[in-house]
């Protein structure tokens, strides 16, 4: 167990609580109440965060996880052990990422997403509020089926999302759907349970003009150097149809 190691220019509030088997990255802001670094007994070593970090009030980090530079929370959030994140991930608040997870580079999950273990979710995919993700095929047992979101997903409000599934490369899911079985690549769901309701290169809103996928229309909130894996993202949707 080592003592903590904080890097430059880093703002920790007194109500904070920082335990050892902690790094903390350069310019990093961790607000009042966080705790950061909980102990885990199965974490697999330090908890690390990047430079340019925010932390904001009562968020709980435990020890064994790692994330690159320019990580971004809400207020409340949890983030339990061996939770391995790429850079400008942005979790908002009353999350709760429930360890040995695997998260890509820009990352954007809203208020009150509820993300079960052993779930991977790769680049730049988006999770609306209140998206919940579970892994107990049979529940209440021992068993655990993770879920894997491939780059570019967006799974919009209040989706359920069922153990062991698959959500496609470029995917859509409508708001409020229940999804059972794997959705593929390319393509929009939604309902109880979901359904195919057509691929994105059919998938339009005529009001504002605008269709999927969407780094065609947004990318507000995304740094510059972001815009290299969506232009190559965008080149492999092209090579697909």
């Amino acid at each position: 167990m080592h003592r903590p190691q904080i890097g430059k220019n880093v703002q920790i509030a007194s109500t904070a609580v920082i335990h050892n088997n902690v790094i903390v990255g350069d310019d990093t802001i961790i607000e009042d109440f966080c705790v950061i670094g909980y102990p885990a007994k199965n974490a697999a070593g330090p908890l690390i965060i990047g430079n340019n970090s925010h932390i904001r009030s009562h968020s709980i980090l435990y020890e064994g996880s790692s994330f690159e530079c320019n990580l971004v929370t809400g207020h409340s959030v949890l983030i339990r052990e061996n939770t391995i994140a790429g850079r400008y991930l942005q979790v908002g608040s009353n999350c709760d990422i429930e360890g040995d997870c695997e998260i890509g580079h820009y990352v954007k999950i809203h208020t009150d997403v509820h993300i079960s273990k052993h779930t991977i979710i790769h680049n730049l995919v988006w999770l609306f509020p209140r998206v919940q993700f579970t892994n107990d095929p049979f529940p209440p047992s021992k068993y655990c089926e993770g879920i894997e979101v491939f780059d570019l997903a967006v799974i919009s409000t209040g989706t359920i999302l069922l153990p062991g599934i698959s959500v496609g490369f470029a995917s859509f899911i409508a708001a409020g759907s229940l999804v059972r079985s794997d959705v593929a690549d390319l393509t929009c769901v939604g309902g109880s349970p979901a359904k195919k309701i057509t691929t994105i290169d059919r998938f339009h809103n005529y009001r504002y003009k605008i269709s999927l996928p969407w780094p065609k229309h947004f990318r507000e909130g995304y740094p510059l150097e972001s815009y290299k894996m969506m232009d190559e993202l965008l080149e492999k949707i092209s090579n697909l149809k």
